[in-house]
């Protein structure tokens, strides 16, 4: 897919008429003048029309279903969280970030069960360049794959009628994320993830050109910015000529961006960017964010236990997947 940003110019061709007679009636002339101006008007309500829909796409306005949803997913409450996320898809069947939505509550639950959500994992070189040990849960991997399956013929219908629907290029940007880090950490596939991290790159790049307000984009970037630059220098410099490249610092920045100002994705970042700071030795901003975390979902084990570890404190609850 071209790096380029999609643009749609709309040229409004009026076609110049010659006169076949002089003495041609002033109606067919009104009738002409009328006819022009409501092409313009009609093109112009389009345009509105297309700004509104824009500026209340689900992705990007806080959907009452979909907060509820995802904030039930980061209290570990996945029954409940998929209950909310597939009633919502279900009744916008249109939508792609309906259906990409549930395949993060399927990805996030088997993070979660996984352990990969944790400093443990995350410190553990081992685990955090090579994936879990064992194999990921098959029933719940085939419904991830599948809602992407979804999520993808949905978008690209979308892009076929508008290159600019920024709506499917931010669900095509996290469907590519989300299989990059299943494949990277739980299918132990690194070479695919890798072109997905790339590919999900290029679509968060050109989200970003049209809608820079798009944080929870940045997750994807981010993401992908610090893996690539935790891996080796001999790595990196032979990913590098394949046209993937990785930089840690960059990429906390931009986890920095989602974790400040995301939508959806914000706690979600939160939790990236507090493990990353884990392993780079940030203590105060890995506390801080952990302490935010603890605080928004008090019912969680998850976060509590992850503030306790950052503190140096014995922990208080135990994560039973």
């Amino acid at each position: 897919m071209s790096r380029a940003t999609h643009r749609l110019h709309f040229y409004f061709l009026l076609p110049l008429m010659f006169w076949v007679c002089l003495t041609a009636s002033a109606a067919i002339a009104n009738t002409s003048q009328d006819s022009d101006r409501d092409s313009i008007s009609g093109a112009r309500r389009d345009a509105d029309t297309d700004a509104a829909d824009e500026a209340l796409a689900p992705a990007f306005t806080p959907i009452p279903e979909l907060t509820s949803g995802f904030q039930l997913l980061y209290a570990q409450q996945f029954p409940e969280a998929r209950e909310k996320l597939t009633t919502w898809e279900s009744e916008h069947p249109q939508e792609p970030f309906g259906e990409v939505a549930v395949a993060a509550s399927y990805l996030f639950e088997e993070f979660y069960r996984q352990g990969v959500l944790t400093s443990d994992f995350f410190l553990n070189e081992e685990k955090f360049l090579n994936g879990i040990d064992g194999k990921p849960d098959p029933g719940r991997m085939a419904q991830f794959q599948g809602a992407l399956v979804r999520t993808r013929a949905l978008a690209n219908k979308r892009l076929k009628q508008n290159p600019k629907d920024t709506e499917a290029l931010f669900a095509l940007t996290l469907a590519a994320g989300m299989e990059s880090d299943a494949d990277m950490i739980l299918r132990k596939e690194r070479l695919e993830a890798l072109k997905l991290l790339k590919l999900a790159n290029q679509y968060a790049k050109q989200l970003l050109a049209m809608r820079p307000d798009a944080n929870d984009a940045y997750v994807a970037l981010g993401s992908a910015n610090y893996i690539i630059g935790s891996l080796s220098g001999g790595m990196r410099f032979f990913l590098a000529f394949g046209g993937v490249h990785g930089d840690k610092r960059l990429g906390m920045q931009q986890l920095g961006k989602s974790a400040e100002s995301g939508l959806y994705l914000r706690p979600f970042a939160k939790i990236m960017l507090a493990l990353a700071a884990r392993r780079e030795k940030q203590d105060a901003l890995a506390q801080r964010l952990l302490r935010e975390l603890s605080e928004e979902f008090s019912s969680s084990p998850l976060f509590a236990a992850e503030y306790a570890k950052s503190m140096g404190r014995p922990v208080p609850a135990v994560m039973h997947p």
